[in-house]
């Protein structure tokens, strides 16, 4: 596929160049280069990693390894999904089967421990919003072809909580990746809950130890925190903060 065509699916699907340089696996600095103009011939590995990006059918990059369960992935409901059984964890997207493994002990610790400090902080200010953490079902689109699991939400419309799942977009919403969920979470969610109206979007990634901030109320995202960071929270105006330093001293101990 040559450079052009590429740059007109990056302007039609509305990709950054951190989503391709996260989907492809190649530093953003050459991303930005290759569709800058600044490299007229790209190296055959980096031609290479961009045509699958680009090039596969973005079910198939994005879900990688997802079990098929009678239908082609695309045209999966959420009656395929709630057929399911309740041990195999899934999330639905845009028709689309992704699987779940099951998350790492740090995962969970910065799934608790970010989800406490909300929980403090809204109790303290006797705010009307709630934190909820995975697994919690959220009907993103209010239609019949998506349903996904976020790490932790926010909602601070309580009316879209119901006894089932969270109908509609949460208010924060924030995703600890990994290797398996890495793609997915940078890319596919990413658009999908700015596309639902998701006002804030966090990616930890504690690999890299670091936190990428999407204030969608902003042009300006994302932003990029490290783990030595106290990371406000936009929803709430910057008067919260989520000290990263502290979590990551907690979470050393254990390691």
């Amino acid at each position: 596929m040559k450079i052009e065509r590429m740059k007109e699916i990056k302007k039609e699907k509305g990709y950054t160049y951190a989503q391709i340089a996260e989907g492809a696996d190649i530093p953003l600095s050459t991303v930005q280069k290759v569709f800058g103009g600044s490299t007229e011939s790209p190296r055959y590995d980096t031609l290479e990693a961009l045509n699958r990006f680009f090039g596969e059918p973005a079910a198939d990059r994005i879900c990688e390894g997802a079990a098929q369960y009678g239908k082609q992935q695309g045209e999966y409901t959420l009656e395929d999904y709630y057929a399911i059984p309740d041990d195999q964890r899934v999330e639905l997207i845009d028709g689309v089967i992704c699987e779940m493994k099951a998350p790492t002990s740090i995962h969970q610790m910065l799934v608790v421990e970010i989800a406490v400090r909300f929980r403090n902080f809204i109790h303290g200010k006797k705010g009307s919003c709630i934190p909820i953490v995975s697994p919690i079902d959220v009907q993103l689109d209010c239609d019949d072809r998506t349903m996904v699991q976020p790490d932790v939400i926010v909602m601070c419309d309580r009316d879209k909580v119901t006894r089932k799942c969270i109908f509609g977009a949460p208010d924060f919403v924030m995703e600890i990746l990994s290797p398996s969920t890495a793609r997915k979470d940078s890319i596919k969610k990413l658009s999908k809950y700015e596309n639902a109206g998701v006002r804030e979007y966090w990616i930890v990634d504690p690999d890299h130890k670091r936190v990428l901030v999407y204030d969608f109320s902003t042009e300006c995202y994302p932003i990029v925190y490290g783990f030595d960071a106290k990371i406000p929270v936009g929803i709430f105006d910057g008067e919260m903060e989520i000290d990263m330093a502290e979590i990551e001293e907690y979470i050393s101990a254990w390691n």
